[in-house]
């Protein structure tokens, strides 16, 4: 590598535009996520396989639309398809405030589900062009702090507001404003001008997934699941089972320092191009925190577990896309970006969906034990047979 090509800068004016929204996107969405089951609770009475059913409306329809939205990025020209998909995410949050049932509210926020699963694609697609070459992997890295900072903050501070007015209204306000200072952002990206996918008489299902990173998709899906449970029944398990009051905003901080720690850390080694090795550590890692959560229902337990899932996915998940980018041709990079989504996307509706059956047939305990089980099937696939796969298809 050339001393010309180790200066290029990474902190480019659009890079920056685009982290700053990405960090809009999942501040807003953050901000009610942990929320929402106690809010259908609190304000329609639902009782947790409900929740379940209608949270993971949400990341149903984002699987839906993640196919099609790597295939429009690479297809039309991104700004165009960034801002669509932008708006729409933002316009969204307004229909909470006028959800007056369960019902409605099931609908709007399953609806929901399609902007987020389209401008998390587009929004990393065009990230990632605006990166130079030199600088990629390590861009991919930092770009997900965007998310990382996000999510430490947004519970922390939407769990005060609440403690102190009382009222969800505030909150849905506060994510339809930074939603749409995310989207004024990004309307002042110059982005240069580039060659579209184009020319295939028939479309073919590798448009829409990327088939070479199946495997590596499959063991995704694992590692969401276990996510999905966690992250989507934390707050009302630690104010139910552990009496802890508020503990959920500890816990997403504790998660996202995890995730921002091991991401600085990480970062220097996928530069170096160790992607496998991050992937190896973070799996690792995570999978000792899903444990803990699970076996020790006490607050060492509920924090110790966040910390550690936070370290671990923190270094996987980089080295995931790293992965999922290195199987992919630039034409197919937008395709390549909604595959590893679509993944995660199954896995957390699954993990939603399955977590809430399981907490009201049996107890939370089982229900987290079930999500480790999980994680630990997607990590012996990984060392069994992901790790080889990769390094023989990879094409950089």
């Amino acid at each position: 590598m050339s001393e010309e090509e180790v200066l290029e800068p990474l902190w480019n004016r659009n890079y920056v535009k685009v982290w700053t929204a990405n960090f809009m996107i999942f501040f807003s969405f953050m901000l009610l996520t942990p929320l929402l089951p106690l809010y259908l609770k609190d304000t329609f009475g639902a009782n947790k396989e409900t929740i379940g059913i209608v949270l993971s409306g949400y990341t149903l329809f984002a699987l839906l639309i993640r196919p099609f939205s790597g295939f429009f990025v690479d297809s039309f020209p991104r700004k165009v398809v960034l801002l669509l998909c932008y708006g729409l995410f933002s316009i969204f949050f307004g229909g909470y405030l006028m959800a007056g049932s369960l019902l409605l509210f099931a609908i709007v926020r399953t609806m929901h589900g399609a902007p987020f699963g389209a401008v998390t694609v587009a929004n990393s697609t065009v990230a990632i062009d605006v990166l130079h070459p030199t600088r990629r992997a390590e861009g991919i890295g930092y770009y997900g702090l965007s998310n990382n900072l996000a999510s430490a903050i947004a519970p922390a501070l939407a769990i005060s507001i609440l403690s102190r007015y009382h009222n969800y209204e505030v909150l849905f306000w506060l994510s339809l404003a930074t939603s749409a200072i995310g989207f004024a952002i990004n309307s002042t990206l110059d982005l240069k001008e580039r060659p579209l996918a184009k020319g295939k008489k028939k479309l073919s299902f590798d448009r829409f997934f990327l088939l070479k990173g199946w495997s590596e998709g499959a063991t995704m899906i694992c590692y969401a699941f276990s996510y999905g449970v966690m992250s989507t029944y934390v707050a009302i398990y630690g104010k139910e089972t552990l009496h802890i009051s508020g503990g959920a905003a500890l816990f997403f901080m504790l998660l996202s320092a995890g995730l921002i720690l091991s991401r600085l850390v990480g970062s220097r080694t996928l530069r170096e191009g160790k992607v496998v090795q991050n992937a190896s550590i973070g799996l690792l890692i995570s999978l000792m925190g899903y444990l803990m959560f699970a076996l020790f229902q006490n607050p060492f337990g509920y924090y110790g577990a966040a910390l550690m899932v936070g370290l671990g996915n923190g270094h996987m998940w980089p080295a995931y896309q790293n992965m999922f980018i290195n199987l992919a041709p630039n034409s197919q990079r937008g395709t390549a970006n909604s595959s590893i989504l679509i993944s995660w996307d199954i896995g957390i509706g699954l993990g939603t969906l399955v977590g809430g059956v399981v907490v009201e047939h049996f107890n939370y305990q089982w229900a987290f034990l079930t999500a480790w089980l999980v994680n630990l099937t997607g990590v012996i696939a990984f060392f069994a047979y992901v790790r080889q796969s990769y390094l023989a298809n990879r094409l950089r």
